[in-house]
């Protein structure tokens, strides 16, 4: 039994058990957008800058999100106190300053930050980046699966879910290359199901998975019975059977895409049994075009962002798969001792 594993998942989902949640653990992605509207260089951006829009982020949103994802460094201190009690907490765990090498990415964590400072912290929930492609060179695989078996190992010690993002990358000498955290417009569907499948495997103890799109959200097909809708959905269906046979429950991520492009990639991803989603700029990046007013990122946070909050729930009532906790082992207890002798 992983009854603190159990707990924290149903702490991150709707009592319906659909993962409703919101990101705001963006570090370059907020740091950039608040350089561009300064005019300033992204080095120059002031901490209470970032640590202002996560504050407002987790004030019009908590209350709405099933769970949020925080980052330690900013979304932590600044809104930790303002996170309702009933919304979840998943805690980022890797640095996004990624080591760029030749033959692919490497992911590291955050300086003096840990799976147990996480639990201890209050943490519902692990949540690692990990950008990986199956073509990238065998070290660079090696590096980042290693990297994520550890924390794996950390997250069963602890007893807390591990929440496992996945990204394919542009290569460092790519017409596409860039550093920037966006959905590569190259990228081959299957480097993203066989990513899947490859940390779908026990040994990495993953709870939940946070995925892309297997094609990019921006450009899928209208869902029309034609061709090309087919076509895609069966990119979906694959992705949607492996985390199946795996037994995990996956959510999707948004990669920048607008509220009603990701509304799209929503529904290909219930029809093919996700459990929900985990997503940042869909939901608020439109609002907070207006920063540096935070009074006007607010009003609109509370109109526009709570809005693409509550047509992704209803999509999420509808036609999403709920998950739902598993204590059927405890029934099996018949005599005062017996839980306490067995739980480990």
């Amino acid at each position: 039994m992983r009854l603190g594993k159990t707990w924290g998942l149903r702490r991150m989902a709707t009592r319906e058990g659909h993962f409703a949640m919101v990101a705001l653990d963006q570090r370059p992605p907020i740091i950039n957008l608040i350089a561009a509207k300064r005019g300033i260089a992204p080095g120059d951006v002031a901490y209470a800058d970032v640590v202002a829009v996560k504050r407002m982020l987790v004030d019009a949103l908590g209350p709405h999100a099933s769970a949020m994802l925080f980052d330690p460094n900013y979304a932590f201190p600044a809104a930790l106190a303002r996170l309702p009690a009933r919304t979840g907490l998943v805690v980022t765990l890797e640095d996004h300053r990624f080591e760029e090498t030749p033959g692919g990415r490497l992911s590291h964590s955050i300086r003096d930050w840990t799976v147990e400072k996480i639990k201890r912290a209050g943490g519902d929930g692990v949540k690692v980046l990990a950008w990986y492609r199956p073509d990238a060179a065998p070290d660079v695989r090696a590096h980042q699966q290693r990297y994520v078996e550890a924390i794996g190992r950390e997250c069963r010690k602890w007893d807390i879910p591990l929440v496992l993002e996945l990204l394919v990358y542009p290569f460092p000498k790519s017409a596409a290359h860039t550093a920037d955290y966006v959905e590569s417009p190259e990228k081959l569907p299957e480097l993203v199901i066989e990513s899947v499948r490859e940390f779908a495997a026990p040994r990495y103890g993953v709870d939940l998975f946070k995925l892309e799109s297997p094609l990019p959200g921006a450009t899928l097909p209208a869902r029309d019975g034609g061709s090309a809708h087919l076509a895609a959905q069966a990119w979906f269906d694959r992705m949607g059977q492996v985390c199946a046979q795996a037994g995990i429950p996956w959510v999707m991520l948004s990669a920048g895409v607008t509220a009603t492009q990701f509304l799209r990639v929503m529904e290909y991803a219930y029809a093919a049994g996700g459990n929900g989603f985990l997503a940042g700029r869909a939901i608020w990046g439109e609002a907070l075009q207006a920063f540096p007013n935070l009074d006007l990122c607010g009003r609109l946070l509370k109109d526009q962002g709570q809005a693409v909050l509550a047509g992704l729930g209803a999509l999420s009532a509808e036609r999403g798969r709920p998950w739902m906790p598993d204590y059927a082992a405890l029934g099996e207890f018949n005599a005062e001792g017996e839980f306490c002798a067995a739980y480990a």
